[in-house]
């Protein structure tokens, strides 16, 4: 039983923290397949920034899959969001997998998988400290 609640105490190794601050680079929006899910609520803030109908959103954008609607992309990868360049056009509202990157549990597995993450995105590293509680209020809404 010591043993068992020894591992349940245990923190995490971010536990002093982590920087971050995005640098607009888009390297998070693309680059390979993928999906970003959105919520109803989501699909109709984005429509609404949009100035379109919630249905024409979901029409031009989105795509019915196995677990929702995720974005489309674009030919090679990038989100159907991002503009000719890294920004993105919803910015203001994209969706809660979005706000909380790199905090993904994938990222927070280990100091190896936050490094690797790291090689792709500049803005880890950088930036201001989050707590252990910002970053576990994160990590848990990709959990939901």
């Amino acid at each position: 039983m010591g043993i068992l609640k020894a591992k349940q105490t245990r923190k995490p190794w971010y536990a002093k923290g982590l920087r971050f601050a995005c640098q607009s680079c888009g390297n998070c929006c693309g680059g390979g397949p993928g999906y970003v899910w959105m919520d109803d609520d989501e699909v109709e803030a984005i429509a609404r920034h949009l100035g379109l109908e919630r249905d024409e959103f979901r029409r031009l954008y989105g795509r019915r899959l196995w677990r929702g609607l995720s974005l489309k992309e674009k030919p090679d990868f990038d989100c159907v969001m991002l503009d000719g360049g890294s920004r993105c056009r919803v910015y203001p509202v994209r969706p809660r997998q979005c706000r909380v990157w790199p905090f993904w549990p994938g990222n927070l597995r280990s100091r190896d998988a936050w490094e690797s993450a790291a090689r792709r995105c500049p803005g880890i590293g950088q930036g201001p400290l989050y707590s252990l509680e910002q970053i576990e209020a994160m990590r848990t809404k990709m959990t939901v």
